[in-house]
């Protein structure tokens, strides 16, 4: 079987890539549910997807279960980081998936890829950071008449589209993947607070027992990071912009600081807003020798890297791997973690793949949902019976067992008669 079109490292390492992307099914039970389902019942034969993901192990069986109900796909990544080359090439070789992705890749290739994806025009998007939304919106208009809409991924994407709503500019019915319970749980919470720490620990080799840490942001992602840190036995400080977070965060007996006061007590500082410069040059003015930043927020504008440059007097580059170290005018030395990018998965494989089942079977499920039913444009809610539906599955696996409402109780609820 020939190579679909694709742009990726070196073929050859399809083998290694195949047994990654099976090693990572291991533990996505409720997935490989689903694509024995797909590939039974064939949803998606016909329909052409573009995707913008993480080109990992993951993604990798994500893009198996679509192939398996009919799609064809073309996907790019959405972080130089990220990519495993190996996976990338399994994707071509074996799994019959145009990827157009190499670990490194500048900003140049970068945009020439999500290009790349779009030549063969998709019935689908499935985003994740909005950068292929935004592509077709301003550049490629003449594709939103054949798309039946898409999927977003992640939390800065969600915020990109809901403004775009805003301002009438939204051409596509858009599901925010991102925002159901079992993703904000497992991807956000769980999956973030542990694969951030990963990145951390083989970034730097630190201890993080009795260090501080801060912790910008206390939405799912904080919140979980914020709770394995102190699980490792550092002391947490929070800083936000919501005041209900911040409350939460101080009822949960995190210490709750502005920026510019929680900079000077920190040993590592770790961005997770999805919003631009949350440490700034007044912050990096008052961080201590030694001090580690870090960016788990989507893009990488969320540590003022212009600042950083400015302040520093030399810049050692890899005195680890993924690890930068800035020396600035007065002897301090701040090390930068990934580059300032998706620490998580540039420093370490990101989320576990048991978490990643669950975000991808949701994003399975609702692309299948999408495609059989016309909708209209907007930001919309994945339906609670998929959320649902893909909670109970990964329970099976989980040999777990609930209760079930009885008949009596189905009346109580929906009933306003006592």
């Amino acid at each position: 079987m020939a190579a679909p079109p694709h742009d990726v490292a070196d073929l050859g390492l399809a083998r290694a890539g195949i047994r990654r992307v099976d090693w990572a099914e291991r533990a996505m039970p409720a997935l490989r549910r689903i694509r024995e389902r797909f590939a039974e019942r064939r949803p998606l034969a016909g329909v052409r997807i573009a995707a913008c993901m993480h080109v990992t192990a993951e993604t990798a069986n994500a893009m198996r279960t679509l192939r398996a109900g009919g799609a064809e796909i073309a996907l790019a990544a959405s972080n130089p980081l990220s990519t495993q080359d190996d996976t990338a090439a399994a994707l071509v070789a074996e799994y019959g998936v145009s990827v157009y992705a190499r670990a490194g890749m500048d900003q140049a290739s970068y945009d020439r890829n999500l290009a790349a994806v779009l030549e063969h025009p998709p019935h689908v998007l499935l985003d994740d950071g909005c950068d292929l939304v935004n592509i077709v919106h301003r550049e490629r208009p003449e594709l939103l008449s054949g798309l039946t809409g898409g999927c977003e991924q992640t939390t800065t994407g969600v915020i990109r589209l809901r403004q775009m709503e805003v301002e009438g500019v939204l051409k596509l019915p858009m599901v925010a993947v991102n925002d159901t319970a079992t993703k904000r749980m497992f991807d956000n919470r769980y999956g973030t607070g542990q694969s951030t720490i990963d990145g951390i620990m083989r970034a730097t080799n630190a201890m993080l027992a009795g260090r501080t840490v801060v912790v910008a942001g206390f939405g799912y992602c904080g919140r979980g990071l914020a709770e394995r840190a102190r699980g490792m036995g550092a002391r947490v400080v929070v800083t936000e912009v919501d005041p209900v977070k911040a409350l939460d965060a101080v009822m949960q007996g995190y210490t709750v600081l502005p920026m510019a006061q929680a900079a000077a007590e920190g040993d590592v500082l770790v961005t997770v807003t999805g919003n631009r410069d949350v440490i700034r040059a007044e912050h990096i003015a008052q961080l201590k020798d030694g001090a580690v930043l870090a960016n788990s927020g989507h893009f990488d504008v969320e540590i003022d890297l212009t600042a950083l440059e400015s302040l520093s007097v030399e810049v050692r580059r890899e005195v680890r791997p993924q690890t930068d170290e800035y020396v600035l005018a007065d002897g301090r030395r701040i090390v930068l973690l990934a580059e300032g990018r998706l620490l998580n998965l540039g420093a370490a494989e990101g989320h576990p793949a048991a978490v990643m089942d669950t975000s991808f079977s949701v994003q399975a499920l609702t692309v299948a949902w999408l495609v059989d039913h016309p909708l209209t444009s907007g930001v919309l809610d994945v339906p609670d019976e998929i959320d649902n539906e893909v909670a109970r599955l990964e329970l099976e696996a989980l040999g777990v067992g609930i209760d079930h409402l009885t008949p009596e109780q189905e009346s109580y609820l929906h009933s306003w008669r006592v």
